[in-house]
């Protein structure tokens, strides 16, 4: 299959210091949520008619996702702060004109991927040098037993990675599919490619993972059930051919992006702030019970439901942490906030051990390993293991830093490069990060409400 060539923009790296200030006050809010964002362009995308969506998290990588169905037939406007989807219906997708460019967005390609399996088109996706070391294994292997054919670069260890062809197939073949490996990710391209395929797709999930896919589904109107077995493994069956009527959606705060403002609070003196309007699914929420288990000052206020998501105001004040051993299984409930949990972790009295963390070798970088070199550079003292990270913390203590000191390399990543960039203010003087502007994929003016909330 071929496709004319995208042009990519070079976006030039930018430094940023981050210092000791003072204490972190006041209330804020997040950018919308990253994953429900993603899930709800999409669905409204196969929706019959119009959605209307409010706090869209107006990121690099849901513009992307945004960027990408339009490219496959769906009308997608911003007017104020409402954005308006008027959708195809399952199975209306279109063969797109050229190569999608997703840029660093993970789950945007892993979702279309599966959107498209089902459908009787070819789409090639393209992404930047970070995208493109990232394995696609994971979700081609499950949509090639639906039927869909993939041509991918195969990396220097053999790895099916981008740029990368999918040819849907449609029909598609319905397969019952037990996830090897806990994903989110793979869980909703399998659901996504089910919509589209006659009979029942079912994922079998050993280990909960984030369920907003499940829930937007049949708040769309998708014929979806969950169960749970003996074993509590969950069953999600999804009957296809589905017919999704269009939503008014209102997206809640991300907690992930939340969790940089929520520990900077925990570890600078005298600090005191409400997050509103995060979202506080159970799915997501592994990180605040992990922090008030390490004895930081976290409470939940105003706690409701928008839109079937659990929400609330989030009151964090400063604390003295103490360390903890991690259980692996809250991993996929707190997964990519794990960056910023080592930050804690390098601040808090005693040991800290995270194991089950294999995942994040396969992120945006490979997680530990940057984390690890960045927290050595600050003179923390840690073990990496092939699975997680045991930190020994300065019980409060400032971390090194300083202007002589070269800049915390972030590796394209925009968790590593907000997760030093909180490291900086309890620093004994300052630090560097080499590039801030991963951090407009997922929290568009994060550098500036993190000086708002110390001003």
């Amino acid at each position: 299959m071929t496709s004319k060539p995208t042009n990519q923009i070079i976006v030039e790296a930018k430094p940023a210091s981050f210092a000791p200030g003072g204490a972190l006050t006041g209330r804020t809010t997040v950018p919308g949520d990253k994953s429900i964002s993603h899930r709800s362009l999409i669905l409204s995308a196969l929706a019959v008619g119009k959605s209307q969506i409010a706090g869209l998290l107006e990121g690099e990588d849901v513009l992307a996702t945004a960027a990408a169905l339009r490219a496959m037939g769906a009308t997608i406007e911003k007017k104020g702060d409402i954005w308006t989807v008027h959708g195809v219906g399952v199975g209306g997708l279109m063969q797109p004109d050229t190569a999608i460019d997703l840029g660093n967005s993970g789950t945007s390609v892993r979702l279309l991927m599966g959107l498209v399996a089902s459908h009787d088109i070819s789409v090639t996706f393209t992404g930047d040098a970070s995208l493109s070391r990232r394995p696609m294994g994971r979700v081609i292997d499950p949509l090639s037993d639906m039927g869909a054919e993939f041509t991918a670069r195969m990396s220097s260890d053999g790895k099916a990675c981008l740029p990368l062809a999918v040819r849907g197939l449609c029909p598609a073949v319905p397969i019952e599919y037990r996830l090897p490996v806990a994903s989110a990710q793979v869980k909703s391209a399998i659901l996504l490619a089910g919509l589209n395929t006659p009979g029942v797709t079912r994922v079998i999930e050993p280990v909960p993972t984030r369920d907003h896919s499940e829930t937007m589904l049949k708040g769309f109107g998708a014929d979806l059930t969950v169960e749970t077995d003996k074993e509590d493994s969950r069953i999600i069956s999804l009957t296809g051919e589905a017919e999704l009527s269009p939503q008014k959606i209102k997206v809640p705060g991300d907690p992930s992006s939340a969790a940089f403002p929520v520990v900077a609070a925990l570890l600078v003196p005298g600090s005191d702030i409400v997050v509103e309007n995060v979202g506080i699914n159970p799915t997501r929420a592994g990180l605040f019970t992990i922090l008030q288990q390490m004895g930081g000052d976290i409470s939940f206020k105003k706690k409701r439901t928008v839109g079937g998501e659990p929400v609330a105001d989030i009151h964090v004040k400063h604390s003295k942490l103490t360390g903890i051993d991690v259980p692996a299984e809250v991993a996929p409930s707190m997964i990519d906030e794990f960056p910023v949990l080592f930050i804690a972790a390098a601040l808090a009295e005693g040991t800290t051990t995270t194991s089950g963390l294999h995942e994040l070798r396969i992120k945006e970088s490979d997680r530990l390993s940057q984390m690890a070199e960045g927290l050595r550079v600050l003179g923390v003292e840690l073990t990496e293991k092939e699975d997680g990270l045991i930190i020994t913390g300065s019980g409060g203590e400032p971390l090194s830093g300083g202007s002589n000191m070269s800049a915390i390399e972030t590796a394209l990543d925009h968790r590593i490069a907000m997760s030093f960039a909180v490291a900086g203010l309890v620093t004994a003087s300052g630090l560097t990060i080499d590039d801030i502007t991963p951090a407009e994929t997922s929290f568009p003016g994060f550098a500036d409400l993190m000086k708002a909330l110390a001003s």
